[in-house]
């Protein structure tokens, strides 16, 4: 039988059954069918979920390059962040989906009357607020975990500097990801003033996970 590789099917997911929950095989699944979410919002947060438990994983190792009870201490309260950062990260894999919904919802409103018109211009431009959000705090997310990942890459179990490197790969990966959507919702905002302090958080969190993407990686290889 011949194979179109490039016919996804749907994929139903349960009602009520979060992302985060599913398998990665149904995850996955979701992800490659023909449905418009999770998309690459809900992917963004995916990737940067794993790049933040990567360095997580790396700050509990044991063997680090902790010389000092100080730098030990502070090797863990890394590690602890970013796995908290991680399950922030996990939420706005949803939280991105929840937020395509609302948009969709409020272009289906009834136009038909001035007063209608001007309701669903109004939901619409709160939905996209929304869609905006959840990105922007994907990006914000990441650049946190970067921001304590130098100390996780200066300080810990040498033999995972691959493993760290990747975490942060993962992240700007997560970061960029997330960008490209903010960016695309904010062509369909009207107020003008919003939109210029968010590129401006934009451009400060690019700048942060370079920053730190650049220190982390002249921590020497072993």
């Amino acid at each position: 039988m011949e194979i179109n590789w490039f016919t996804f099917p749907h994929f139903q997911i349960p009602k009520l059954t979060k992302l985060i929950a599913l398998s990665v095989t149904d995850l996955l699944a979701a992800i490659r069918s023909s449905d418009p979410t999770p998309g690459g919002g809900s992917a963004a947060a995916l990737a940067g979920a794993m790049g933040a438990s990567l360095l997580a994983m790396v700050a509990g190792l044991p063997k680090s390059r902790a010389a000092t009870q100080e730098d030990l201490e502070r090797l863990q309260a890394a590690g602890r962040r970013c796995a908290a950062v991680a399950g922030d990260l996990e939420a706005l894999v949803d939280r991105d989906s929840e937020a395509y919904g609302l948009v969709m919802a409020a272009y289906k409103k009834p136009k038909a009357t001035d007063e209608e018109k001007a309701a669903r211009s109004a939901a619409i431009q709160a939905a996209m607020r929304e869609a905006i959000a959840a990105p922007l705090d994907v990006m914000r997310a990441c650049a946190a975990a970067a921001e304590q990942g130098v100390v996780v890459a200066a300080l810990g179990n040498p033999s995972a500097w691959s493993d760290a490197q990747a975490g942060f790969e993962l992240l700007g990966a997560g970061l960029r990801g997330a960008k490209l959507n903010v960016e695309i919702n904010l062509g369909s905002v009207k107020d003008a003033d919003y939109a210029a302090e968010v590129r401006g958080e934009v451009e400060e969190f690019e700048r942060a996970i370079g920053h730190e993407t650049a220190a982390a990686r002249r921590t020497p290889a072993p």
